[in-house]
């Protein structure tokens, strides 16, 4: 009698993750973005609920969960259900905030899944009109020549305009003082009326700007040129040799989802990925789209990790 129901029960606890990936989502997906409305990381969370509602899968809603650089989203997220019913979209902080903050509420490998690498852009570095250089080995020069003297804004500690410009700091050994703003729209405000000298920022951010004549371009950040600005160098063969950021966008869930659930949603965002309508709103905010697997956002993941501890003890930046 005892080995009957041992072995009944053995059998709904196989059976019971592909019994659940069928039901699934059983009630609506929350998708939680932890920055304010306007960003594209809003734009990848608004555009996933849209399809996902409209095209069959299941209904689904945004959950903006702006603060503490993004780790009071990630913090909800992480002690969420591992049902697939509540997703986490995130970026280059949360690599960064691994090592950047002391203490966390989680911790960034072991409690999330990754499910998908959404897509990717360039930074781009520019500087106010009256700045005298117009390269990267000529900012370089005039930093050193005025150590502490240059200032450069940011959107806050660990965004990708700090850590772009942490790195060039750290790779070209100059030393050029942080401002951090609340956002690109302040920052960007700042830099056009003189008031900070220099800011890495998402490339559709500044190329209008760029092309007004209110900022002066001068490298992109990845490895190839932007198709957005071609006539741009990047910082690596502009003599800062190994120099790579991509500002990046990816969708994780808790730990301990059903692997079923984890390739459905891994499916459909892939699916979505590729549709017409979808790429251009992509490549209207300068990214690109990317998709695969989830183990090729997972093994991105754990490379930004590194990289990013790498910077933060070179530099000594740190939230407490």
């Amino acid at each position: 009698m005892l080995y009957k129901l041992f072995a009944a029960l053995l059998a709904a606890a196989v059976c019971w993750p592909g019994a659940f990936a069928q039901s699934y989502p059983a009630k609506p997906i929350r998708i939680v973005v932890p920055f304010p409305p306007g960003a594209f990381n809003d734009t990848l969370g608004r555009t996933i609920a849209a399809k996902f509602s409209d095209g069959g899968f299941g209904q689904a809603v945004v959950d903006n969960r702006p603060g503490a650089g993004s780790t009071i989203g990630a913090d909800l997220v992480a002690k969420s259900p591992p049902d697939g019913h509540t997703l986490l979209i995130v970026a280059v902080p949360f690599a960064v905030n691994a090592t950047l903050y002391t203490r966390l509420p989680y911790h960034t490998e072991r409690d999330f899944a990754p499910i998908i690498f959404a897509g990717s852009t360039p930074n781009m570095l520019v500087v106010h009109p009256s700045l005298p250089v117009k390269s990267v080995p000529e900012l370089v020069a005039l930093a050193k020549a005025r150590p502490g003297q240059l200032d450069y804004a940011s959107t806050g500690a660990g965004s990708s305009n700090h850590m772009s410009m942490e790195l060039f700091k750290m790779m070209t050994k100059t030393d050029i003082l942080h401002v951090p703003y609340k956002g690109s729209a302040p920052a960007l405000t700042d830099l056009m009326g003189g008031h900070v000298m220099m800011i890495f920022d998402n490339t559709p951010n500044v190329l209008p700007h760029v092309k007004g004549g209110r900022m002066r371009g001068i490298a992109v950040t990845s490895l190839k040129r932007s198709a957005l600005a071609p006539e741009l160098p990047t910082v690596d063969e502009s003599g800062v040799p190994g120099y790579d950021v991509l500002v990046w966008f990816g969708v994780v869930a808790p730990a301990g989802m059903p692997r079923e659930v984890v390739a459905r949603l891994n499916a459909e965002i892939n699916k979505l990925l590729l549709l017409p309508d979808v790429r251009e709103r992509f490549q209207a905010g300068g990214v690109e789209p990317v998709g695969g697997p989830p183990e090729k956002f997972g093994e991105h993941l754990k490379i930004e990790i590194a990289k990013w501890a790498k910077v933060v003890k070179a530099t000594g930046a740190r939230v407490d």
